[in-house]
């Protein structure tokens, strides 16, 4: 049994933690009622039927299941607009569809949030030698930093007073960079900075890790183009593919049209009998993104009463995503918390985690992942390059419970 090989001061530990946490769990707790309601009221609006589940193959015309759902995730969201489809595979595959059908040869986009994500690094053309990249297709990019994680905002006004910019893009989770993420207010504030300045250009937010985790969305935020994964919050550890593009009605059609092709746009598409696992996935995603903060609230909780250093978000920190990260000092408490982690997972939990060469990456890295759906990340999963400081980026937890027995037993491994 789990409980029986977690360490008993570490299990008094996690007794404190919840008597502690209790406020900061009624928080969460209410931000899911929230975020439950809107969910909730948005199926019954759109008059979801058993009938909406159906297998439709082939070329999938007719599809009112594949309807009702998009224009749910585009309630949630507070866009006009959706495309959720099995045939977007990643968040990263996401954000392609969108750059790749906004931007044209001789066209210019910003990232105001500092270095994306290394995948989109290779998208943009920052390196690689893809010639499908943005760059290989006539794509200028631009990079404005954050300046201790905050919006560089008179530089951001200043570029776009030139008004020859025709996307603005922002990542909101910190991703695995050491900044902090970037909260729904921090992300209105600077579109309407830009809007005051530049009506025509198009905001995009990677929402990645983000959704649920506050009581709005970037949508609501004035965003233009809002893109995730189903692997992640939104797929609520249900949908074991698919993602997301929701936004203004034309930008809609415009990815639509480079998903499919022109003169098809949304109306074609075979649901690969996914409809059930999709409208399931968003109706408990409030639960799965709930569960998964607690775990990282404890985690964090745990990490810091037991000293250790740079745990971020702090454990009673505002929080606007999932991820959490933490310091352990050094190889041998990266390995074996990263250890623990795999054992107390419910899908191969007997693979002994070591640090490893990994394509993409520059480093050894050692990762942890016993994920019913491979690569979710909405599911307790943490990975760290295996270089000083020796920090982890861990996230998810579809249970609060489970999530808490795999801390634990994580935490004896380093503290016995």
């Amino acid at each position: 049994m789990i409980l029986d090989q977690i360490d008993k001061n570490i299990l008094e530990l996690g007794r404190e933690a919840e008597e502690d946490l209790k406020e900061t769990f009624a928080e969460l707790d209410r931000i899911s009622m929230v975020t439950s309601d809107r969910i909730l009221s948005a199926f019954i609006e759109n008059q979801v039927s058993y009938t909406d589940f159906a297998d439709i193959n082939g070329y999938g015309n007719y599809d009112t299941g594949r309807d009702k759902l998009e224009s749910i995730f585009a309630s949630v969201l507070g866009c006009e607009d959706s495309l959720v489809r099995p045939q977007i595979m990643s968040g990263t595959n996401a954000l392609w569809l969108a750059f790749s059908a906004l931007l044209k040869h001789g066209d210019t986009m910003i990232s105001i949030s500092g270095a994306p994500y290394d995948s989109l690094q290779e998208m943009i053309g920052l390196y690689g030698d893809s010639t499908q990249s943005l760059k290989a297709n006539g794509v200028s990019y631009e990079q404005i930093d954050l300046i201790d994680s905050e919006f560089d905002e008179d530089a951001i006004v200043e570029r776009l007073k030139r008004n020859d910019v025709k996307l603005v893009e922002i990542q909101r989770s910190r991703g695995y960079s050491h900044r902090d993420s970037l909260t729904i207010a921090k992300i209105e504030h600077v579109i309407q900075k830009i809007r005051e300045v530049n009506t025509d250009v198009i905001i995009m937010v990677d929402n990645c890790y983000g959704e649920l985790v506050e009581e709005r969305e970037p949508g609501h935020a004035g965003a233009d183009i809002v893109v995730g994964s189903l692997m992640k919050n939104l797929g609520g550890g249900v949908a074991a593919t698919g993602g997301y593009v929701a936004g203004r009605k034309d930008l809609i059609a415009m990815v639509a049209d480079r998903l499919t092709a022109p003169g098809i746009g949304k109306e074609l598409g075979a649901n690969f009998n996914q409809n059930n696992a999709f409208f399931k996935g968003i109706f408990m995603a409030p639960a799965a993104v709930k569960s998964a903060l607690k775990t990282m609230i404890f985690a964090a909780w745990m990490m810091e009463k037991l000293g250790y250093k740079n745990v971020s978000p702090a454990s009673k920190e505002f929080r606007t995503d999932i991820i959490q990260t933490m310091e352990l000092g050094d190889e041998e408490s990266l390995v074996r918390f990263t250890q623990g982690l795999q054992e107390c997972s419910p899908i191969d939990s007997f693979v002994k985690v070591m640090p490893a060469p990994m394509p993409g990456y520059p480093f050894e890295e050692v990762m942890a992942c016993g994920a019913f759906t491979q690569g979710s990340t909405i599911e307790l999963s943490a990975d760290a390059p295996v270089i000083p400081p020796y920090t982890l980026f861990m996230q998810g937890g579809l249970s609060y419970d489970y999530g808490k027995l795999s801390i634990m037993l994580a935490l004896s491994k380093i503290t016995i």
